[in-house]
């Protein structure tokens, strides 16, 4: 049993192991546990292969709308829902970055790790795919949860892995041995994820003027993908480049995971933060509108 956590992120604490008090899916006073339980279940059995390659040539051209960084996060606050996959806030996605942003300014408080502060508000911006709008309009199954590989044999690591038993690429040998489709220590970068918010965004990012630094760029990519940053599975694919940002996934993790926190003296004043957001977002982002 992972120790009980002792710290308040949400107040610019960090402890070292509070595994004890979130992503516990065995106990939920947030949400129905049904209703997560139903949620992996819909992502692991339609997250397929052929799915994820189709998911990534839909939105690649970034030909949905054009718009700001805040005309996104426009579309997070008022027109995306609470994470249904998520057992330890009901805050909607606003909320939770400003509370990550934030967590990470504390952590490395200097203006040389501005690049991630700006990660931490960004982090989550591609949960815009489940919007209620014409363009986007996604399943959340398609959208938020945890990230894993796919054409390869699935992880026991990964939350409510019984579910997929029903997922057809684990009757395909192709895609059912260790290492399926890819060679070993191939990276990441050459390996086909489940698609949600974190490749959308790694796409919008990199098809778009943006100069945050690798690091950032690997955190926002992969910072879902807890099999490997919290349980070292899949460690077999991963390449140099990979363990050597692996440090900075786990430093976003006490950031990410550990600030989500209900109370009031815990909810950022986004009035009183814009200016600050306004300003690193100018400085990454030559441009002012981007392709969605």
């Amino acid at each position: 049993m992972a120790a009980v956590a002792t710290a308040n992120p949400a107040r610019g604490e960090v402890d070292g192991d509070m595994y004890g008090t979130f992503r516990d899916y065995s106990k939920n006073t947030v949400q129905h546990f049904d209703k997560i339980a139903q949620f992996y279940h819909d992502l692991h059995i339609n997250q397929t292969l052929d799915y994820v390659k189709k998911m990534r040539a839909k939105y690649a051209p970034l030909d949905k709308k054009v718009m700001t960084v805040w005309e996104a996060f426009d579309l997070l606050e008022h027109h995306t829902p609470v994470d249904e996959s998520d057992p330890d806030t009901d805050k909607t996605q606003d909320v939770h970055s400003f509370q990550t942003a934030e967590a990470c300014r504390r952590l490395y408080p200097g203006e040389e790790y501005d690049w991630f502060h700006l990660t931490g508000f960004l982090h989550d911006l591609g949960k815009i795919l489940c919007a209620t709008l014409p363009e986007f309009n996604e399943p959340q199954w398609a959208t938020v949860g945890d990230k894993n590989p796919v054409g390869c044999a699935f992880s026991e690591y990964i939350v409510y892995p019984e579910y997929f038993k029903e997922n057809p690429d684990i009757k395909d040998p192709r895609y059912n041995t260790k290492y399926g489709i890819y060679q070993p220590n191939c990276g990441f970068d050459n390996v086909l994820m489940t698609y949600g918010h974190d490749e959308y965004l790694y796409q919008v990012l990199k098809g778009n003027p943006c100069t945050l630094p690798d690091e950032a760029l690997f955190v926002l990519r992969y910072h879902s993908f807890y099999a490997w940053h919290q349980h070292n599975g899949y460690d077999y694919l991963a390449n140099d480049k990979d363990r050597e940002f692996l440090h900075w996934s786990k430093e976003f993790q006490k950031c990410d995971l550990y600030s989500k926190s209900s109370k009031p003296e815990d909810i950022p004043d986004p009035v009183k933060l814009h200016a600050y957001y306004d300003k690193l977002i100018k400085k990454y982002f030559p441009v002012e509108k981007l392709k969605w």
